[in-house]
């Protein structure tokens, strides 16, 4: 074959961009590494000779299989979107794919007969756990690749961990409420053996705490299960409360969202009578009426950085660090001073 027909190669690349054919090969599988002019001439040289990298082949020579798997809890929960796009996007400047299996949709099987399988090297050559609700012995077994826990995370599974500041969100919740005058405040919380849910009562009770307020009792919280439909069912509830609150915060948006919607239907004003307030700050939240008062956890950054401790474990790091990620107020219309006298009628 002439070099006029012959496909390009990397040694096309390094000399038209000016650098060894070894700064290529970093440049495409590690580009934090090498300084921004020279990713630039390289990714300008791959465009211009049209080269492509041979990832059946790289795969068998490092003996990958060339993709990670991520467990998620529920693919239908608008969350988990930003942060799978910051895993791809760190997997795919590596050549690597991402595997996703909704672990909601294994259910009523055992976790190992349904899991088991996928946690092996010949399938996948790194996990990301986002369900903190599964058995830690599921990642211990014989041949199980490497694994990072992001956004929730399992007790008793001895693995990196990437999280949001979780605690420091509860904390900024209730400090906001507080401030704008409430002390009647309802928690509706997640399911109660989630990681998330205690870490965000913890925050909530030593916001309350901090604002002066007595430790809220048994009555003072309800819980959902993170759907929106469990915001929704939750409101007949809330209206025979006696006295009612004139706040509530749930632990995520999506709940949040299904609150305003039934208390709405019911002829209840948010947030003239009842202030809503979420956390997670998904899409939907700045667009719902009234937009919704949130915490904002950064999704895809915390999904690059889970993907980037992973490939550290995948070339052999034994780093098993938790990375806090700050969270942020997000105030919108959903939350205001109480009312003079909270009603107690829609």
């Amino acid at each position: 074959m002439s070099d006029h027909n012959r496909p390009p190669r990397i040694h096309d690349v390094a000399k038209m961009a000016g650098v060894s054919v070894a700064t290529v090969s970093r440049a495409m599988s590690n580009p934090a590494i090498v300084s921004e002019a020279t990713r630039k001439a390289v990714e300008d040289a791959i465009a211009a000779t049209g080269y492509t990298l041979n990832l059946t082949a790289r795969n068998l020579r490092q003996q990958q299989v060339g993709g990670v798997l991520a467990l998620v809890p529920n693919l239908a929960n608008p969350f988990f979107s930003q942060i799978l796009a910051g895993i791809s996007e760190v997997l795919r400047q590596r050549g690597l794919s991402l595997l996703v299996m909704d672990t909601t949709s294994v259910a009523d099987q055992p976790a190992l007969a349904a899991l088991g399988p996928y946690l092996n090297r010949s399938r996948s050559d790194g996990v990301i756990v986002l369900d903190g609700s599964l058995d830690p012995d599921l990642f211990t077994r014989p041949g199980c690749p490497p694994v990072v826990q992001a956004c929730e995370w399992i007790d008793g599974l001895d693995a990196p961990r990437v999280l949001a500041d979780n605690v420091e969100g509860g904390r900024l919740a209730a400090r906001h409420l507080t401030r704008l005058g409430h002390r009647h405040i309802l928690h509706m919380t997640g399911p109660a053996p989630n990681s998330l849910t205690a870490s965000r009562r913890q925050g909530f009770l030593q916001g309350l705490a901090e604002a002066g307020l007595p430790e809220p009792g048994p009555a003072d919280s309800i819980p959902g299960n993170f759907e929106t439909r469990s915001g929704v069912e939750a409101v007949p509830r809330i209206l025979a409360m006696d006295p009612r609150p004139t706040a509530i915060f749930c632990d995520n948006d999506e709940m949040a969202i299904g609150v305003i919607h039934g208390l709405t239907m019911t002829g209840v004003a948010v947030p003239g009578d009842i202030s809503v307030m979420g956390f997670d700050n998904i899409e939907m939240s700045g667009f719902c009426l009234p937009p919704l008062t949130t915490i904002r956890q950064y999704r895809t950054r915390l999904g690059r950085r889970a993907a980037e401790l992973l490939l550290d474990r995948m070339q052999g790091s034994d780093d098993r660090r938790t990375v806090i990620l700050d969270v942020e107020l997000m105030e919108r219309a959903s939350t205001a001073p109480p009312p003079a006298r909270a009603p107690n009628t829609p």
